[in-house]
């Protein structure tokens, strides 16, 4: 898995990182995947800790995936914290008590229609939820994560982080049911958005799930072509020096 998912767990983590934060950069994601560290970096230490965070819940997932252990309230709680650790900010941690790892408090205004579970049905919800999604058996797996992420980011089960923990466990899922994981990539972030907020108001889902299947195959792509053997087009010196004369 390490050797199919190497590139893939860099770019995850950069997308899913960039989407909500644009201080992130694939540099600085790479440096921290390989090296685990950067270099000369001047920006804010949040966006380091979101990266380093996305590196140890990528190893922390790896043998679960491995032994396809189900969805559980457990695990989501963990990859909450693993995600978020050291991320929340004063208000959050001091005025409203809350944790990385534990569901939220308050409510919060999630979409335009101000969606989302209120602080005491959390729990409830999500174990619905996971329960529906572990029982499904059926072949179409993609539409079941994709319902599964679009009433995750409904219920906004935790203070922050639930689009980084939401991507995750879409990814969790797919994978355990032998299923490729998917880049939600950040420059397609605003169709991402239209696709969920199209659920919020009309529990409408194909929108999202066809969005899905695009990011799947823009994912995979490139790696399937050279699994093929279809050598990609470069461009060559003659493209670059046509109509330069030449020197004497």
């Amino acid at each position: 898995m390490d050797k199919y998912l190497n590139s893939f767990r860099v770019l995850f983590a950069f997308h899913s990182g960039k989407i909500e934060n644009e201080e992130i950069t694939y540099h600085d994601t790479r440096e921290i995947f390989e090296n685990g560290r950067v270099v000369n970096y001047t920006g804010s230490p949040r966006a380091l800790f979101e990266q380093q965070n996305q590196k140890l819940c990528y190893e922390f997932l790896k043998e679960k995936i491995v032994k396809k252990e189900p969805l559980a309230i457990g695990l989501v709680k963990e990859i909450h914290r693993v995600l978020t650790g050291g991320t929340y900010d004063e208000r959050r941690y001091v005025a409203n008590e809350e944790r990385p790892g534990e569901f939220k408090k308050h409510d919060y205004v999630t979409g335009v229609h101000e969606v989302g579970s209120a602080a005491a049905d959390v729990e409830n919800d999500l174990a619905e939820l996971i329960a529906e999604v572990n029982a499904y058996n059926g072949p179409d797996v993609l539409k079941a994560a994709a319902y599964l992420h679009a009433r995750f980011e409904y219920i906004h089960p935790f203070a922050d982080g639930n689009g980084r923990v939401g991507r995750t466990l879409m990814n969790y899922y797919l994978m355990t049911r032998n299923h490729p994981p998917l880049i939600v990539y950040d420059e397609d972030k605003r169709l991402y958005y239209e696709c969920l907020q199209k659920y919020d108001e009309t529990e409408e889902l194909d929108a999202l799930h066809e969005f899905f299947r695009y990011e799947t195959e823009k994912t995979w792509e490139k790696a399937l072509a050279l699994a093929q053997g279809v050598k990609q087009e470069r461009k060559g010196l003659a493209d670059f020096t046509q109509g330069m004369q030449p020197t004497e």
